[in-house]
């Protein structure tokens, strides 16, 4: 199960969560076994399938609230760009800092390209909002163009060539890429084909021949929860490259009692037979005899890391979802589906990883 990773790059870590609005963003499917928050019952893995009951309703990702030390959010003045999409409206500006712009960005920045388009216009295209209301965040400070700041409305561009940014959030202008969230059941493959014959994401995919699909990390054979799939290599490839530290949001049960201090000790550190690990969050979320539900958050993308945690510690998995990556939730989306992206979210997922 590919969890992302965490050595060493300065990028910020967003503070916020995605919110998933009307269905897309989740749960886990329909059965008996059905962990809720006052009772979660699971005691083996066997059978389909299940809603996830509490998993869903309060813990479709972390809560939004603001991390001691964290840094605040930029707040812009007006409308909220793609205020009126369905999925990822309210994850607000991105709060991560990008790196510099180099001088020839710079330069192409501050070039009115005669023959390129309007950049109010590039905006309104991309679904921003009204081509008045662009040209009023571009007025308000609020667009950058190859990382440099844009104040006046007229400058042109070449879509095709240059970068856009609204918010701190990048807008895809290829209308070629398509990024989507899959809501993996337990026994699925996280591969698009199986020699084995097992069930696996393309299976999912309803559209037959469609363009191929990357899917970012992996999870493995009995874990539920988000996967992120895109034609868009470069950002598959980002996303899944330990330096840019995207963090992962886990729901596990396991067999209680729990005693004190686990979670200190996950947070401290556990050594593994391939090293040292550790979570950046650990939560109690939910304890009824016999059974305890924790959230952990973390940036590691070694092979079944969050099994073998809780595996050392004494506390074998009985069932894991995975409920976000970065910005990205599953909320109440139904397992077996896929949604795409809001241009919100895919804005938030770029910037991420420094696009």
């Amino acid at each position: 199960m590919n969890q992302g990773s965490r050595p060493g790059r300065g990028n910020q870590r967003p503070q916020g969560s995605g919110s998933g609005n009307g269905r897309g963003a989740t749960g886990a499917g329909r059965s008996n076994q059905n962990p809720r928050s006052s009772n979660p019952r699971s005691g083996s893995e066997s059978g389909s399938e299940s809603s996830t009951g509490s998993w869903s309703k309060t813990h479709g990702g972390p809560k939004q609230g603001k991390k001691s030390g964290a840094p605040a959010k930029k707040k812009y003045a007006g409308p909220q760009a793609f205020g009126k999409e369905r999925f990822g409206k309210n994850l607000g500006p991105v709060s991560a800092e990008r790196t510099k712009p180099t001088q020839r960005a710079q330069a192409a920045a501050a070039h009115s390209d005669l023959e390129g388009v309007r950049l109010q216009k590039v905006m309104a295209n991309a679904g921003v909002a009204s081509r008045r209301v662009c040209e009023e965040m571009i007025a308000n400070g609020r667009v950058e163009v190859n990382g440099v700041l844009i104040a006046e409305p007229g400058i042109r561009i070449d879509p095709e060539r240059d970068t856009v940014h609204v918010d701190g959030m990048r807008l895809q202008l290829n209308a070629d890429m398509r990024y989507f969230v899959f809501n993996k059941p337990r026994n699925v493959v996280s591969t698009m084909e199986d020699p084995e014959g097992r069930r696996c994401i393309s299976d999912f995919i309803r559209k037959k021949g469609q363009e191929r699909l990357f899917h970012v990390g992996r999870l493995d054979y009995q874990t539920e929860g988000l996967l992120i799939l895109t034609n868009d290599g470069e950002a598959a490839n980002r996303l899944a490259h330990p330096s840019y530290e995207v963090p992962k949001t886990y729901l596990v049960q396991v067999r209680g009692p729990m005693a004190a201090g686990i979670g200190a000790q996950m947070k401290k550190g556990i050594k593994l037979e391939d090293g040292w690990q550790s979570v950046d969050s650990f939560k109690l979320v939910d304890s009824t005899p016999g059974h305890v539900l924790v959230e952990v958050i973390l940036h590691s993308g070694r092979n079944r890391i969050v099994r073998r945690l809780f595996e050392e510690v004494g506390h074998p998995v009985t069932r894991l979802v995975r409920v976000q990556v970065g910005p990205i939730r599953l909320g109440d989306q139904k397992q077996g589906t896929i949604r795409p992206l809001g241009n919100q979210e895919v804005g938030h997922l770029l910037a991420m990883v420094g696009m």
